[in-house]
């Protein structure tokens, strides 16, 4: 049977952004066809391009849209008028939103009507009570002299639904029509369309992130992640056994009756579309991702009935995402986010008249370290051992004297700098200072979002009303300037301020050290709610170790610019092995006491970086130090597990 619309190779753009990339389905008539999805995968984008209701800059660049005879691409606009609401009507998401609020209820479906049917008088008005009957609105005559704002939300969607079917459509498109409709009347609504569908035999394009939805009222599913379809077939065959490991995951992520475990999230966040985008689109958050996934995009295959994009479709292990996940942290086999290679921070002094370098300060001096997606390592040691100069290179807020750094296995260059700071961004130490006080709340958070082209500038306002939520502020904060608020909340909206922009990595310089203890422990569960939640890696700077002990999963112990003592933060912690990782342990306050176990002190002060010692930077505080100490810097000594110390004690030398 010859579908009613067929959907082939449709290629929609925003500026430069492929927001809909080379999507094919079709929908048969009497049938309902679900698109599923996150937010930002192209799902509306693709409802609006068969309507060609694209926003200002969009275009349809490439594809055919074939509505029964009619070739809806190839329509002039005049055409395309008749078209809209005759053969294809669309209830929008939003119903306050689509309906005109300054005219009555009755008035818009009778401007429906008048266009599509040519009704006029009290014709119309029997016809678009009829309507009301036919989707269920009580007291349908008295609600046609009503405005939108007098109406609930439930009763503002059947008021949707019904000008909606005033031009008698053949295909009714529904883009997340119950998404903020409580749960009784979500069921109302939907039992509607499907009452409609099958008494019309109309074709239905059902779009929703809703999973629950989808097993009621679909017939076949499609799945859609950055722009393509990864996976559809039949509804129950999908339920039964999705294929793509984006699917999996969305199953994962429901709450089950009886399930007390956490849920499986997805980390990071659907990739920008108006980059260069290579291999699947999936594989950066995909933990069964290979090296094919990351250089080759997968075409389509067949699986026992279902059609899915991946490499890996039909040998994708039983186990579950959630197992896969575990297993993955626990053998630490992923790929790290962030490497950094003998890294370098030299400062030149200058004097004179014409201002020759005499000297350096080696504020940094060959660190290397790597962290992972969702993990946090901790940065530690006393003032001025290079800590912050660290975070600062990192973003090239301080511009290296040497090293790579590879963010992403991307190396970061002074060039690239701006594109990749959207992945990474940092939390100061002060937020008030960091903050700019003539700013709103809001106007700050924006201007990130702004100057990185993060998300679509209408849907900003909306995103930021969310992200103060997720952090825990008031609702009124984005109208309130940094003063107006305590320690506590101006490093939440530092928080916000990071994490607006959708970064992989956040960069926290002690971002604790001025709170008192009830406020710490609110920033520290925040920090690692949103770790759980989407994924970020941290390095967390501090000299704070009972902080680390709380957040971190691996310390580096840095003295002099130079990384003296790193590995697991809970081996490190219980059974350091290096003399100045023993001191700052046993210095750490308690509030019981440790048997058996007294203050290391150390003798005199941190060195000047501008004039490291000789051999060991650490050999003239150092109770064990010998005479290789003052003579030879230490090499790395492996003790296992990922735990490693620049000793010769602990080498055995000493």
């Amino acid at each position: 049977m010859k579908p009613l619309l067929r959907v082939e190779n449709l290629v929609t753009a925003i500026g430069s952004a492929r927001v809909v990339d080379g999507v094919s389905f079709h929908v048969a008539a009497g049938e309902t066809y679900a698109l599923l999805g996150e937010s930002g995968c192209g799902k509306s984008m693709t409802a609006l391009s068969l309507m060609r209701l694209l926003p200002d800059g969009g275009r349809i660049v490439s594809g055919a849209v074939q509505l029964g005879e009619t070739d809806v691409l190839g329509l002039p606009e005049r055409e395309m008028r008749r078209v809209r609401g005759g053969q294809m009507a669309m209830v929008f998401q939003e119903p306050m939103l689509a309906l005109n609020p300054v005219i009555k209820v009755g008035g818009q479906i009778d401007e429906a009507l008048a266009l599509h049917q040519g009704l006029a008088g009290q014709a119309a008005r029997d016809a678009a009570r009829a309507l009301l009957d036919a989707v269920g609105v009580p007291d349908a005559a008295r609600r046609l002299d009503t405005y939108p704002f007098e109406l609930s939300g439930g009763l503002r969607q059947r008021m949707m639904i019904a000008m909606a079917l005033a031009g008698e459509p053949e295909l009714l498109i529904a883009d997340e029509p119950t998404t903020a409709l409580d749960v009784t009347i979500q069921a109302q609504v939907l039992d509607v369309l499907r009452r409609l569908r099958t008494e019309r035999r109309m074709g239905m394009l059902l779009i929703t992130h809703d999973l629950g939805v989808v097993a009621e009222n679909a017939d076949r599913v499609g799945v859609m992640y950055a722009g393509e379809l990864v996976e559809e077939g039949a509804r129950d065959t999908f339920f039964a056994a999705p294929q793509h490991p984006y699917s999996r995951m969305l199953f994962e992520a429901l709450p089950r009756p009886g399930d007390s475990g956490r849920l499986t999230t997805i980390a990071g966040q659907v990739p920008r579309l108006d980059g260069q985008l290579r291999g699947c689109r999936f594989a950066p958050r995909c933990p069964f991702a290979i090296a094919r996934c990351r250089t080759e995009s997968p075409g389509w295959q067949d699986r026992d009935g279902q059609r899915v994009r991946c490499h890996l479709a039909g040998s994708l292990p039983a186990t579950s995402v959630r197992e896969r996940v575990a297993h993955l942290v626990a053998e630490h086999v992923s790929q790290p986010l962030l490497q950094v290679e003998g890294l370098k921070v030299h400062f030149p002094i200058r004097r004179g008249f014409i201002q020759r370098t005499v000297g350096h300060v080696h504020a940094v001096d060959d660190v290397s370290l790597a962290i992972e997606a969702g993990r946090t390592l901790a940065l530690v040691g006393e003032s001025g051992c290079g800590k912050t100069t660290v975070g600062k290179a990192l973003l090239r807020l301080i511009e290296p004297t040497a090293g790579t750094i590879l963010l992403g296995g991307e190396t970061i260059t002074a060039k690239n700098a701006p594109t990749l700071r959207r992945q990474a961004q940092m939390v100061f130490q002060d937020p008030f200072s960091s903050l700019n006080p003539r700013m709103r709340v809001a106007d700050i958070l924006l201007e990130g979002m702004d100057a990185l082209g993060v998300g679509a500038a209408g849907t900003r306002r909306d995103a930021i009303a969310r992200l103060l939520r997720q952090v825990g502020l008031p609702d009124d904060a984005g109208d309130r300037y940094p003063h107006a608020f305590s320690g506590g909340q101006r490093q939440r909206i530092a928080i916000a301020r990071a994490l607006a922009v959708s970064p992989r990595l956040v960069i926290c310089d002690e971002p604790t050290s001025a709170l008192d203890v009830s406020v710490q422990a609110q920033i520290l569960n925040l920090l690692k709610d949103l770790q759980a939640e989407l994924g970020l890696a941290y390095l967390f700077i501090t000299h704070n170790l009972a902080v680390v002990e709380y957040l971190a999963h691996d310390v580096a112990v840095m003295y002099l610019g130079r990384i003296v003592e790193q590995g697991p933060a809970a081996e490190v912690l219980r059974a350091p092995r290096h003399p100045y990782t023993q001191a700052l342990v046993s210095a750490v306050p308690r509030i019981e006491p440790q048997i058996g176990q007294s203050i290391i002190r150390l003798a005199g002060d941190q060195p000047s970086p501008l004039n490291p010692p000789n051999g060991c930077h650490f050999h003239p505080r150092c109770p064990q130090a010998g005479a290789v100490c003052r003579q030879t810097y230490p090499g790395q000594t492996d003790l296992g597990g990922g735990h490693w110390v620049r000793c010769h004690w602990v080498a055995g030398q000493v």
